[in-house]
């Protein structure tokens, strides 16, 4: 390894560089009309042997701008575009160092008298939209959209596929508008290449119906739009790809999408037993989405995070298998739909060792845990935009979904004291079926009134849940050095429960000045209803049936929870910035009735008032900032008020507060966000605190001599939560090929909670601390460097002397490097190191975790070879350490061990032929 890390450290700085010469451009840019500057025109320019763009940058408020780099040119072609406007061109003699244009007036533009050729702007800036030409920006040949977006400034493409824009997460991706293959953007991003998309669109994320009103939407993430070229908006294309590796490891998957203009089908199936959704690491990685990451997690693990196929955990067989279908159906109605099979199988063991913290002595359970589930999960869903009129816009989107789901599961746990002494021990083990199933439905009508920005909106949500299981549970827990009884349990349970939730709002629109100052009614009502049965029997040894009916372990509920919400909200936008302030007040009843229990039954009602604020300053189109603040009120849950006893588990008794209170969140945030696209550089920072008052939480008392619990709720005064991050990236050009991007961020955290331990009232505060470091060198065509450091350290103090604070390290190494040579050769891999020399004896503090991928690509691109190998060093370990307010727990899972796998992908494509299309004018200077 050691070996290794030398040899790529003396290969980067041996890199010798040519006699290239610098070059720096100035100007100011006006309108030719009223001499007004022009903020954010685009100043690019480009190399005159094959138009590839060398550098580029946006002009300031005051119209001004200087462009720098280094060439090895002559000559360079230099554009001015601003939208609207004809595009400047000059030739430039790169003869000195300093090249100041001086102004250059832009007139208006008009495709008749003037020269019409193609534009090839890098980025275009259209009021709320950063749009950049896909053209400008040279990738791989046979790259995916991902590859691409990995290239656009102020852009960030993590391993698991998220995406953020100027430290803005992105929450949706569309293809010419319209969604593809559901809400997992991974999938569009992995499966479409980059040769038949035009423009990549960045903006706001708006539901259509906000868009269609003309709201602002959702400031604090984005959405990026793929506008397909004309040309490739018909045809088929595709990929199949299988492997088959050591220790009976396969993966299978295959895409195919139909696009006829406005008219689009695709459709996935695939398979594996390597723990992805799709397909793992290197290459074929690409070939599904799924939203998840494969990477060490704090004590050396590999994990896999967010969406995912099946119930995943330990060893994951999955299955899936969907289609999506887009259409136009009219001038006024357009459809899409998807369908989505889910399945998986998993294994699992665990062990654990947790600490368990009493103001006054400590005690100890160690357990040792087995399961095995198999689930199947059916989505679909249909969406409906039906525009009646150029005023008038219905949405329609209702869904199903149904899953089913087997699991069995057995564990052994023995808690001691602090002299050792063994207090109890219990064995489980259980066997379920449960099946689920959902319709929702989403209906928005939405009319515009005018043209001053009125509107009238109707909001109508549906959800319908149902589910049913039959549970086997045997159980025993012995209680030593005190007259217990033991508990031993052999019980059947029957449950069925139903979930109605029902929402309407409506919402009007005053325009107090067109366009700029609007006033808001809305009023909202809200109805969920909810039942819950849930019958358990005690076996007969004698005649081996359930029929014993047990009441202490039975429910039957029904939960009604009813809210009334009238709303107002004033809202102000200017070209820099805007602002809004809204305030509600919520009349809630809370209600339960129970069957089995008639003098358990509770109702309760509650107002309280709610505000909102922001405010949103944008600098100029390189720099804004924002704002805001909210007062929400969220009232107990109904297992939180009831004073039902459950006893479900012997060693902790939980039972309902029925003077709970309504818990009062008080949050304020700010964030900054700045690119500037000449220099490169980004900063990105965000801050935020919460402050909750009469905060629910548990109130837990401790028998000494069974360590049995007993476990009800409070309220409390003091508990937040404070949050920040910054982050600092630049990228330097060494040359026409290579550049080195550097990164650092620190995130900071505070916690403080109070808690109750043995009728002891203690704070606990938390204080994480998560400085990172990292850089990416590329070298075009030849290879890619990617070092991380990241450390983290958590402290944990208490208030009372006889709790002791504890402090947490980990260190997080990252090595990703791929090569693209020789020519057609592809050698990714990836490197990670984890050390957590906190855990406990018994545990694995460090490891090495080591995937490589060689790729082969020949038939014209289309076909690849690959040969992988996962966990190259056999270490992989998911030792973790978790501490809490009130124990430290070290755990470890099963985890995919160490294969080798080769693989082959196809892919086709019948789209268009590739072309170019002009859409504004440009003039010339001499």
């Amino acid at each position: 390894m050691k070996k290794l890390i030398y040899v790529f450290a003396l290969f980067c700085v041996s890199i010798s560089f040519s006699q290239s010469k610098s070059f720096k451009i100035s100007g100011k840019i006006l309108s030719e009309d009223n001499k007004e500057p022009l903020e954010a025109a685009t100043i690019y320019v480009e190399r005159l042997k094959d138009s590839s763009l060398v550098t580029y940058t946006i002009s300031d408020k005051t119209g001004v701008f200087e462009i720098t780099d280094e060439t090895y040119d002559e000559k360079l072609n230099l554009y001015i575009a601003y939208v609207g406007y004809k595009t400047y061109f000059k030739q430039i003699i790169i003869n000195k160092e300093v090249i100041d244009i001086g102004r250059v007036e832009l007139g208006i533009s008009n495709a008749l008298d003037e020269v019409v050729i193609k534009s090839r702007s890098p980025i275009t800036i259209k009021k709320d939209t950063l749009e950049f030409n896909v053209k400008s920006f040279k990738t791989k040949k046979d790259a995916n959209v991902e590859d691409l977006l990995k290239q656009l400034p102020g852009v960030e493409v993590d391993e698991a596929g998220k995406i953020t824009v100027n430290g803005k997460d992105v929450s949706k991706i569309l293809v010419n508008g319209k969604p593809f293959f559901g809400d997992d953007p991974t999938i569009t991003t992995r499966n479409l290449t980059k040769d038949i998309i035009e423009k990549v669109q960045i903006m706001d994320t708006k539901t259509k119906s906000e868009a269609f009103a003309g709201e602002e939407g959702d400031t604090e993430n984005k959405t990026i739009n793929l506008t397909i070229k004309e040309e490739n908006n018909k045809g088929v294309f595709g990929r199949v790809s299988g492997g088959a590796g050591t220790d009976e490891r396969y993966e299978l998957a295959g895409m195919v999408n139909f696009f006829d203009n406005d008219r689009r089908v695709s459709v996935l199936a695939g398979g594996n037993n390597t723990n992805s959704p799709g397909f793992s690491f290197g290459e074929i990685q690409k070939m599904f989405g799924g939203g998840y990451s494969m990477s060490m997690n704090s004590s050396g693990a590999f994990t896999i995070d967010g969406k995912s196929f099946g119930n995943g955990e330990g060893i994951v067989t999955s299955q899936n298998a969907g289609a999506n279908y887009a259409d136009v159906l009219s001038d006024k109605v357009e459809v899409n739909a998807d369908y989505f099979f889910s399945g998986s199988n998993s294994e699992n063991e665990t062990i654990t060792a947790r600490e368990n913290i009493l103001p006054d002595s400590r005690f100890f359970s160690e357990s040792k845990s087995r399961s095995l589930s198999d689930g199947q999960n059916h989505s679909a869903n249909l969406g409906f935009d039906i525009e009646v009129d150029s005023t008038f816009l219905i949405n329609i989107n209702p869904s199903i979904k149904w899953s089913t789901l087997n699991r069995s599961f057995s564990e052994d746990e023995e808690t001691r004291n602090e002299a050792n002494a063994l207090t109890n021990q219990s064995t489980t083990a259980s066997f379920s079926e449960s099946e689920a199933k959902n319709f929702s439905n989403e209906l928005d009508i939405t009319k515009r009134f005018g043209t001053r920005g009125t509107f009238l909106k109707f909001n109508v949500d549906t959800d319908i849940n149902t589910s049913e299981s039959d549970d086997f549970l045997t159980s025993e827990t012995n209680f030593f050095n005190s007259a217990s009884d033991d508990i031993i349990r052999d019980q059947f349970t029957d449950a069925e429960s139903a979930n109605r939730n029902f929402n309407v709002s409506a919402t009007y629109r005053l325009p107090l000045i067109a366009k700029e100052l609007f006033l808001d009614f809305e009023y909202r009502f809200r109805d969920d209803k909810r039942t819950s049965l849930r019958s358990t029997f005690d076996g007969d040894a004698a005649t081996g049936q359930f029929d014993d009916f047990n009441l202490d372990l039975s429910t039957d509920f029904e939960s009604l929870n009813r809210e009334n919400t009238p709303s107002l909200k004033l809202s102000y936008r200017k070209e820099k910035w805007s602002t809004s302030f809204t305030t509600r007040y919520v009349f809630r009843t809370l209600e339960n009735k129970d069957f089995l229990r008639p003098e358990l039954d509770i109702k309760r009602k509650f107002q309280a008032l709610e505000l909102r604020s922001y405010f949103n300053y944008q600098f100029s189109e390189k720099a804004s900032m924002y704002t805001g603040y909210s007062l929400n009120n969220r009232p107990p849950s109904l297992t939180q008020l009831q004073p039902f006893q459950n006893v479900n588990d012997p060693l902790n008794t939980i039972t309902g507060n029925p003077n709970l209170e309504p818990t009062n969140t008080h949050r304020l945030y700010m964030g900054y966000n700045a690119f500037d696209f000449q220099k490169k550089t980004g900063v990105y920072s965000y801050v935020s605190v919460n402050v909750d008052n009469n905060a629910v939480v548990s109130r837990t008392i401790v028998d000494p001599e069974t360590l049995k619990r007993t476990t009800t709720y409070a309220n409390v005064n003091g508990n937040y939560n404070a949050y920040g991050n910054i982050n600092y990236s630049k990228t330097v050009k060494t040359d026409s090929i290579r550049s080195i991007k550097f990164d650092a961020g620190m995130s900071a955290g505070l916690n403080q909670n109070l808690n109750f331990n043995n009728e002891v009232q203690y704070k606990s505060n938390v204080t994480t601390l998560t400085p990172s470091a990292g850089l990416r060198f590329t070298w075009k065509k030849v290879l890619e460097i990617r070092p991380r450091y990241r450390l983290t350290y958590t402290k944990n103090t208490f208030d009372i002397d006889t709790f002791e604070d504890v402090d947490f390290i980990r260190h997080d190494l990252d090595l990703n490097f791929t090569t693209y040579v020789p020519k057609d050769f592809e050698w990714t891999n990836t490197i990670d190191y984890a050390y957590n020399p906190n855990v406990a004896d018994g545990f694995q503090k460090s490891a090495w975790f080591w995937n490589s991928t060689l790729a082969y690509s020949f038939l014209k691109d289309q076909a690849v070879m690959t040969l992988k190998v996962y966990d190259l060093l056999n270490q992989n370990t998911n030792a973790r350490r978790r501490a809490t307010q009130n124990f430290i727990e070290d755990s470890q899972s099963t985890v995919l061990e160490q294969y080798f796998m080769l693989s082959f992908s196809w892919k086709f494509n019948s789209l268009g032929s590739k072309g170019e299309t002009g859409d504004s004018g440009m003039f010339f200077m001499d």
